[in-house]
C-alpha cells in the first residue's frame, strides 16, 4: 500500500448533474506504463472558483489538458457544462476560455495585434464588437498601457496577463487557468486575484491550477488536491481544513508537573525544547477533552507556571501537507 493509498479522500457533499461545470469519472491518463492521472473524480459547481492544487509534476496539466479535449484520456469519463467530453468538443470549447501551460504569441506584434488575431480565428466571435473586446480585455488585465508594444518586450508577468486577456475576448460560461499567477509580481497578482473574484461574480466558474497554496486560499471557494496523480481530496475550503484535531499548547518552566497534569486529564503531552527558552507541551485536544479552563486549573494546582497557552487549530497547508506528504509553496 502506499502512501496515497493509505489517506482517505476528503469530499464534501457536492451537486451532480446540471450543477456541476466540470465532472469526471474515473478519468485516467497512462503514458506507457506510467500513469500521470489515475483514475480522478472531480465535482466542480457552477459558480465556483475551483482550486485545483498540488505540488508541481501530481497531474495538474495533464488533467486539464483532457478535460479540454487537448489530449485523450486512457480511460473514464468528463462531462464539461453538461455535455461529455470531447464527444462534443465543437459544441462545449466555444463556452470555454481557457489559459493551459503559459501564453503564445507572436513576439513581433503588438498585444492588441495579437489579441485580434486570435479573435479572428474564433469563428463564433462576432468581428463588428472585436476592437471594442479586444480593448476591454486589456483594460482588465491592466494592459493598457502597454497595448501597443510588441509582446517580445513583454515581461514573463505581462505575457501571463495577456493569456488571460485572450481568454476573456468572449463571455465564458466556464474559465480554465492554468497556473494563472506565474510571473506576477506582488501587485499583479493581486490583480488577476480580484479579476478571477469579479469573474466569479458574475456568473462564471473558474477553475484555477495552482501550486501556490497562499494564492488558493484568498480567492477560491472550493479546492481538489493533488498527489502523484491521485485526487487526494475535494470539496469546500472550510471542509478541506477539517480532519485533524486542534493541539493544546503549554510554555512552562514546571515539564514534569505539567505532563503529569495534563496525562491525568487524558491528553497525550509531547515535550519539545526550546534552546534558550522554556520548552512547550503539546498534545491533540478532541473534543471530549477540549476545555481549555479546566487544563490551566490542573495546571495551577499542580504549581505550574504558565508561560504560554493556545489552542491550534489545523491550518489548510498543515492539511494538504499531511495529504500529500509534500509540501507546498505558499508565498509567491
Amino acid at each position: 500500500m502506499t502512501f496515497v493509498d493509505a489517506i482517505p479522500t476528503v469530499a464534501a457533499s457536492v451537486p451532480s448533474g446540471t450543477d456541476l461545470a466540470i465532472e469526471t469519472r474515473g478519468l485516467t491518463k497512462r503514458f506507457g506504463r506510467q500513469t500521470a492521472v489515475n483514475g480522478i473524480d472531480l465535482a466542480v459547481p457552477r459558480g465556483a472558483v475551483f482550486g485545483f492544487l498540488g505540488p508541481n509534476g501530481s497531474g495538474k496539466t495533464t488533467s486539464i489538458r483532457m478535460l479540454l479535449g487537448l489530449t485523450g484520456a486512457s480511460s473514464g469519463q468528463i462531462t464539461v457544462l453538461g455535455q461529455s467530453m470531447p464527444g462534443h468538443l465543437h459544441d462545449v470549447l466555444p463556452r470555454v476560455g481557457a489559459l493551459v501551460e503559459g501564453p503564445a504569441f507572436y513576439p513581433f506584434l503588438s498585444g492588441t495585434a495579437n489579441l485580434r488575431r486570435l479573435d479572428t480565428a474564433d469563428r463564433y466571435a462576432p468581428s463588428r464588437t472585436r476592437k471594442a473586446r479586444v480593448e476591454q480585455a486589456l483594460d482588465r488585465v491592466g494592459l493598457t498601457h502597454a497595448a501597443n508594444k510588441k509582446v517580445h518586450a513583454y515581461s514573463l508577468g505581462m505575457k501571463q496577463r495577456l493569456g488571460i486577456a485572450n481568454a476573456l475576448l468572449v463571455r465564458r460560461d466556464l474559465l480554465v487557468l492554468d497556473e494563472p499567477t506565474n510571473g506576477l509580481d506582488p501587485q499583479g497578482t493581486r490583480e488577476v486575484r480580484s479579476l478571477i473574484r469579479s469573474l466569479a461574480a458574475e456568473g462564471t466558474t473558474v477553475f484555477v491550477s495552482s501550486h501556490l497554496l497562499a494564492e488558493v486560499e484568498q480567492m477560491c471557494t472550493h479546492a481538489a488536491v493533488m498527489s502523484a496523480g491521485n485526487l487526494v481530496a475535494q470539496g469546500t475550503l472550510a471542509d478541506l481544513g477539517r480532519g485533524s484535531e486542534p493541539r493544546l499548547r503549554v510554555r512552562t518552566p514546571d515539564p514534569d508537573p505539567a505532563m503529569q497534569a495534563m496525562s491525568a486529564l487524558g491528553l497525550q503531552p509531547v515535550l519539545t525544547e526550546v534552546p534558550g527558552g522554556d520548552p512547550w507541551i503539546s498534545s491533540p485536544f478532541p473534543a471530549e477533552h477540549r476545555d481549555p479552563d479546566a487544563v490551566v486549573t490542573a495546571l495551577v494546582r499542580a504549581g505550574v507556571r504558565i508561560r504560554g497557552l493556545a489552542v491550534e487549530e489545523t491550518s489548510l497547508e498543515e492539511r494538504f501537507v499531511a495529504l500529500t506528504g509534500e509540501g507546498f509553496d505558499v508565498v509567491q
